[in-house]
């Protein structure tokens, strides 16, 4: 399992970030069934609780709530765990929330389908999805963060479950 600079992994939840927002689960419903790092089940039949729940953590996630909607910044509050087998710390998030990404995963694809389909410019993109108001040096020329998006996109770094585009290359 990939773990990011902290020594936690982020684990989406079965929850939308909607549903999220409105009744934020309680530490019971957002547990996971076993852990990510060393398979441990969280509640063993006739065992302690192995994912111990381990505080919260807020967290913000960028971008429209829809295709035509405004983009915007909403906060959730995100449920951390500890293995008690492994010392491990889970960071559970809505579906739709990624790791490493203050972008919603909703957001990105919406940008990455008007930037590489509609063929948007990377400011139309940018003024669609972004909630930012304060621009920096490289918006004169595109955005950065469009392009690293489809990079990971393309090195499998980001929607890695998704279908290879590489094998419909070939279809019209």
């Amino acid at each position: 399992m990939p773990r990011n600079r902290s020594g936690c992994s982020v684990l989406q939840s079965a929850i939308d970030i909607k549903r999220w927002q409105q009744q934020p689960p309680t530490v019971v419903e957002a547990r996971p069934a076993r852990c990510p790092a060393c398979g441990t089940a969280s509640c063993p039949l006739g065992g302690a609780i192995r994912l111990q729940g381990h505080g919260k953590r807020e967290r913000q996630v960028w971008g429209p709530s829809g295709p035509n909607h405004a983009p915007e910044v909403i906060s959730i509050i995100a449920r951390r765990y500890r293995c008690l087998s492994c010392s491990a710390v889970l960071l559970v998030v809505p579906r739709g929330v990624l790791g490493r990404r203050v972008y919603s995963a909703a957001a990105i694809g919406l940008a990455l389908a008007l930037w590489g389909l509609a063929l948007a410019t990377a400011a139309e993109v940018r003024r669609r999805v972004s909630p930012a108001k304060i621009l920096g040096d490289s918006a004169v020329t595109g955005w950065a963060t469009l392009r690293r998006w489809a990079r990971d996109v393309a090195q499998r770094g980001l929607f890695a479950d998704a279908p290879d585009p590489g094998a419909y290359s070939g279809l019209t």
